[in-house]
């Protein structure tokens, strides 16, 4: 098994859709910008799930603490029922139109956004997002670092280290 995790790029969007996966992510955090028409998410994102070799009892994890980032966002409805957490089971998108002020961005194509998650879900219209990777993956036996590992609750478009 690899020591370290070969991160493709630290920035992928909604044209990377098809080769993402968001199952078992955990959310820390939600925030909304209404200045730039933007939901962000604090998230565990997990690269990679590892089968355990035959003497170990359970999978491993490459995982990075990474921000998602929705883009000309409106019509945000949340439908969760949830004590402190919220785990991402998929993301679908769906009923692709052209967006409402086409005239004024640079998208042509909007799509009904759905964050299913373990309590429920979240869903938006948007453009597409960003996600941005804030630190290299790091091999764990948990799906989600917790907060200590991760440095506590960001919304940081880059990797801490990125000047």
């Amino acid at each position: 098994m690899a020591e370290e995790y070969q991160l493709e790029r630290w920035i992928w969007t909604e044209d990377d859709f098809e080769n993402m996966g968001w199952h078992d992510c955990r959310i820390y955090a939600i925030a909304f910008s209404p200045d730039t028409f933007e939901v962000l998410l604090d998230i565990d994102y997990i690269f990679q799930w590892i089968h355990p070799e035959p003497e170990e009892k359970s999978f491993k994890f490459w995982v990075s603490p990474a921000t998602l980032v929705f883009q000309n966002v409106y019509n945000v409805e949340f439908d969760v029922l949830t004590t402190t957490g919220l785990e991402i089971d998929h993301i679908r998108r769906e009923q692709p139109r052209a967006p409402r002020n086409a005239a004024y961005i640079e998208h042509e194509i909007e799509w009904l956004w759905t964050l299913d998650c373990q309590q429920g879900d979240i869903r938006l219209w948007s453009v597409g997002y960003q996600q941005y990777i804030r630190a290299t993956p790091r091999l764990d036996e948990a799906q989600k670092l917790g907060l200590s590992a991760r440095g506590g609750y960001s919304f940081a478009k880059g990797p801490a280290n990125a000047v």
